[in-house]
């Protein structure tokens, strides 16, 4: 599952400096548009062999130095209005991006289609004008801020969207759906937004139709985006339609990047501290249990499962917003947005899977995340799922225990002593909730460390403030390699009466030194 999206990301940046795009209404009579029939539409289409979409070949010689030499008439966006949030541009195709996309405007319930037309571009060298009008098509859209100062929600490639979230500083993508993303001996199918109807929504939303489709199923998509001062907000509301029994069958797949951390140290060949667009996945399980799982770098794909039953959300989030983190002034990875999946309406029993892969370098998309219903998806059958996401810069929602705020990793023992052959430290450090209000003078009796190790012994652990840090905890925990060359460790702390903080897990790879 291993996205180069920085290659992506480069093309798809030169196309956003060309400024705005647009195409004309075709002559086409318009035709009445629903929800309901939308979702008749890809009931249909499930019934009948998959249709590919078709890539233009002239797409391929658009690259990012092509691009640059092409400007969009600022004058044809769609939704055109004076300090709003819901003007929209549309991408052509690119080398990324070579699949034309058919798009059709909604007004008044009635959708008519959205032409490509190469004359609403302004385009400065002949080459570029060739390969503009041999490419005869969109590969995707972007929603503008005011004034047309950047966007904050672009949709573009198979079904990939993205928020810029509050901070304006893309970073995790979003997809429409994942197909056996991590199942051995299965190749990862990718869905992919065939068509889009765009509306106009009130309170200056944009709603966004789709038609998803692959091998394996089809689907209707309604998102309903809304941009705010803290949160950028995409109510999704899905109907599915499965041409064949799936092994797997991802709802809201999250994809993200991690290459170091604070936490494996190891890894960081290159010269700034952190480098990782989300440090953990936060889950909120049914029973009210909140967790908190350090993202990690793995040696070799690493798949975890985490069972519930009505899951209140789950979410990859960046929690580390300190520059001199990170030093990067050129990307700002404090910036980052988290993205956090709240269910609407009842889910049932499945599992939040986290899927993590090896990497060496920052352009890779090598975590993911998604729900794994637990129901079996099969061929014929309707399957219905409505969530919101939320691309964000703070926890999803007010969290009344202490949050993990910092996860180290090294050799055990005690420091200024030798290393413990065959032991690993554990460190995390609490901020915040009841932790923060702790006398520094308590004692371990009473506010005490929960350890639970699999694949290895627990040695010691510790739960003690930091001197230099009013209002910060820490736990250290030393362990002991067992003979699997993986341990997992949960733990949190408790109270006289309750836990104080979240449940971290950690999965410890003893390969790595």
């Amino acid at each position: 599952m291993i996205i180069n999206r920085r290659e992506h990301l480069a093309s798809l940046g030169a196309l956003i400096l060309l400024g705005s795009q647009s195409a004309r209404l075709t002559a086409a009579a318009s035709e009445p548009f629903s929800w309901e029939n939308l979702i008749k539409r890809a009931q249909a289409l499930s019934k009948n062999a998959y249709q590919p979409l078709k890539a233009r070949t002239a797409a391929e010689g658009i690259d990012y130095d092509i691009a640059t030499q092409i400007s969009y008439r600022a004058d044809k966006q769609l939704f055109n209005q004076p300090n709003s949030h819901s003007s929209v541009r549309l991408f052509p195709l690119s080398r990324s991006a070579q699949k034309p996309i058919n798009f059709f405007i909604v007004a008044d319930g009635r959708a008519t289609p959205f032409q490509y037309d190469p004359a609403t571009f302004d385009i400065r060298t002949p080459v570029a004008a060739e390969l503009m009008k041999q490419s005869d098509g969109f590969s995707g859209f972007r929603v503008m801020n005011p004034g047309g100062v950047g966007d904050w929600l672009a949709y573009q490639s198979a079904s990939y969207f993205r928020s810029a979230g509050p901070l304006s500083q893309y970073g995790l993508s979003a997809r429409g759906l994942a197909i056996d993303t991590a199942m051995p001996g299965k190749v990862e199918e990718f869905p992919a937004f065939s068509d889009f109807w765009l509306e106009h929504g009130a309170k200056d939303s944009v709603i966004v139709y789709a038609i998803l489709d692959s091998p394996s199923i089809c689907g209707a998509y309604r998102f309903v985006n809304q941009k705010a001062q803290k949160a950028v907000t995409q109510e999704v509301t899905l109907s599915l339609f499965p041409r064949t029994d799936i092994a797997q069958l991802c709802i809201a797949p999250l994809t993200s990047m991690f290459w170091y951390s604070e936490s494996n140290r190891d890894k960081a060949v290159d010269w700034r501290p952190e480098i990782h667009d989300s440090d953990g996945l936060a889950i909120y399980t049914g029973s009210g249990e909140r967790i908190w799982r350090p993202l990690i770098n793995p040696p070799k794909v690493t798949t975890n499962s985490f069972l519930d039953n009505a899951p209140k959300g789950f979410g990859l989030l960046q929690r580390d917003r300190n520059f001199d983190h990170y030093q990067d002034d050129g990307v700002f990875y404090e910036k980052r947005p988290s993205l956090w999946v709240e269910p609407m309406g009842q889910w049932g029993k499945g599992a939040v899977t986290l899927y993590e892969m090896p990497t060496t370098r920052e352009i890779d998309d090598n975590i993911g995340a998604f729900w794994v219903p637990e129901k079996p998806t099969k061929a014929g059958s309707r399957i219905d799922f409505a969530y919101r996401l939320s691309w964000i810069s703070d926890e999803p929602e007010p969290i009344h225990l202490a949050r993990a705020i910092n996860v180290f990793t090294g050799v055990g023992g005690r420091p200024g002593l030798d290393p413990v052959p065959g032991q690993r430290k554990l460190v995390v450090d609490f901020e915040g909730g009841p932790v923060g209000r702790l006398d520094p003078n308590t004692p371990e009796s009473i506010v005490k460390p929960v350890v639970d190790v699999t694949n290895g012994k627990l040695i010691e652990a510790h739960f003690r403030p930091i001197v230099a840090a009013k209002g910060k905890w820490r736990l250290t925990v030393d362990i002991a390699r067992s003979e699997s060359p993986v341990s997992d460790i949960r733990m949190f702390i408790q109270g006289a009466e309750s836990a104080l903080t979240e449940t971290v897990l950690y999965q410890l790879h003893w390969t790595v030194v």
